[in-house]
């Protein structure tokens, strides 16, 4: 159990029967009352953001959550195997939980989520910038850097990419994995 006060960003709390994290807190003190804690807390299983306040000094139980690096291996069906980088144990986890999975290439170290006490897998989180070659798209044509309209590229793991027009076939391109976004090329 923790107390209100002892909420920070990242903080993982069992609230409900549901496990949340905290992405925002803040801590209030107004002219006529009690302090209190407003806090922003996102759901791992659905994802839906909630805000809640809490009294200082209120219990709240807290969940003791790890984060360890895994390796993907396959996909076998709709389960996607990972290998524990420490152990080297094969575990199979349902693509609904993977964060950015259209990017995922055999080979790639992401982090595993899971619940310490019970050590169910909560969430795998692809790193925030991944790259990739383009492996096709139009052709682009001298001159196209001018203006920021973009055009469709697939790319290595058959992800479609919105690029700007003079990113050709056999590119390297940086691409943000939270919202399939083009960063940049790599150089």
């Amino acid at each position: 159990m923790i107390n209100a006060q002892d909420i920070k960003i990242g903080t993982a709390i069992r609230m409900d029967g549901k496990l949340y994290f905290c992405i925002d807190f803040l801590h209030v003190k107004p002219g006529k009352g009690n302090t209190f804690m407003r806090t922003k807390l996102k759901d791992v299983v659905e994802g839906y953001v909630l805000e809640r306040r809490f009294n200082i000094g209120e219990k709240l139980e807290d969940v003791r959550v790890e984060r360890r690096p895994y390796q993907f291996l396959y996909k076998d069906g709709e389960d996607y195997i990972f290998m524990n980088q420490e152990t080297f144990d094969q575990v199979p986890i349902s693509g609904k939980i993977i964060n950015g999975v259209d990017f995922l290439l055999e080979g790639y170290i992401v982090d595993v989520v899971s619940d310490a006490s019970t050590e169910t897998v909560l969430f795998v989180d692809l790193p925030v910038k991944i790259r990739q070659k383009v492996v096709y798209t139009e052709p682009g044509l001298r001159g196209d850097t001018a203006t920021n309209t973009l055009k469709p590229a697939k790319v290595e793991c058959g992800a479609e990419v919105r690029v700007p027009l003079f990113i050709n076939e056999g590119e390297t391109i940086e691409i943000d994995t939270r919202d399939g976004s083009y960063v940049g090329r790599v150089r």
